[in-house]
């Protein structure tokens, strides 16, 4: 049940509670009267980025960049974190929550910045929203292997995302393709400690060498960060690296992070749709059903910032 308000952190770092509409989930205005609205979307009009929880602020940072003139809202599903350990009934359902609350402010396009979210719901969020322009995340399959030398990759994601027909699909078909073998691990616990801003304990560098190194003893020389919370500890990946092959600098591992190729194709489909911002300047609101403070420190560590920036804690 969604409650009929928000935690606002204002510019002076203090939360002011404080009334807000949320989006209806038994769907009072339709669907169609959403497209209906959406068919004469305005080029000024937001952007709207969601994850399970910090992970996708790791792509929201290549999307600013890319996009600079864009306003972006954020939404941070952090209190249904994380999503590998959900049901793809479960992901679904918080897809279409989040898709209609964001329509309801209005955006123009949706980026799903989660590679379980969008193994799970992609394809049902594109049937039930057709007028929305919609990127998902594609783990970096493609690009992995026409990076790797040794045409041995492998990808670091969750259970989920490895599970799901749409990986099994693009993995194998590139695979044919390319005459590349993937090897797939799954990181399990490693989401959950990054959401505790565990970025650089001995903890995360246990599981990151418990993932990586079976990778390196099969010869990888290219490895897939699956998961879009994976970048936030991608120093302590190359650490783990530098580990197992003693310094031994004739040995280089490739990482691959998808957030840039989503930036460039959400800025290409924007200019195919004429919906490009006509804006000199740009701004980003938060979202969380989770921890603010956890949220603002994520938000700073991948724009290089100290300043407060605005978040609003909602449930839905």
């Amino acid at each position: 049940m969604a409650l009929p308000f928000t935690t606002r952190v204002q510019k002076n770092g203090k939360q002011k509670l404080e009334l807000f509409p949320l989006p209806n989930t038994q769907n009072k205005l339709s669907t169609s009267s959403l497209q209906a609205e959406h068919k004469h979307a305005d080029s000024n009009a937001p952007v709207g980025v969601f994850d399970s929880g910090i992970g996708g602020v790791s792509v929201l940072r290549h999307l600013r960049e890319q996009l600079p003139n864009e306003d972006f809202l954020y939404f941070a599903d952090t209190a249904f974190a994380p999503y590998g350990e959900r049901s793809n009934e479960e992901l679904i359902e918080r897809s279409i929550r989040i898709t209609e609350f964001f329509l309801q402010q209005k955006i123009k396009a949706l980026v799903i910045a989660c590679n379980t979210a969008t193994a799970a719901a992609v394809a049902v969020l594109r049937t039930r929203y057709p007028n929305l322009i919609i990127i998902g995340m594609e783990p970096g399959i493609k690009p992995a292997a026409a990076q790797s030398s040794s045409k041995i990759v492998g990808v670091l994601a969750t259970k989920s995302t490895l599970a799901s027909e749409k990986f099994t699909r693009l993995s194998q078909h590139v695979s044919l393709a390319t005459q590349t073998e993937f090897i797939s691990q799954a990181c399990v616990g490693l989401v959950n400690q990054i959401e505790l801003g565990d970025l650089k304990s001995e903890k995360i560098l246990d599981l990151l060498r418990l993932y990586v190194h079976p990778l390196l003893a099969q010869n990888v020389d290219t490895i897939v960060l699956g998961c879009t919370h994976y970048p936030f500890v991608a120093p302590q990946i190359d650490q783990v690296i530098q580990e197992y092959f003693a310094g031994d600098s004739k040995r280089q591992i490739h990482i691959i992070d998808t957030g840039e190729a989503v930036a460039r194709r959400l800025k290409q489909q924007l200019l195919d749709s004429n919906l490009l911002s006509k804006c000199k300047d740009s701004s980003l609101v938060s979202y969380t059903t989770g921890s603010v403070y956890t949220l603002q420190l994520a938000l700073n560590f991948n724009h290089n910032s100290t300043c407060v920036f605005e978040i609003q804690k909602i449930i839905i």
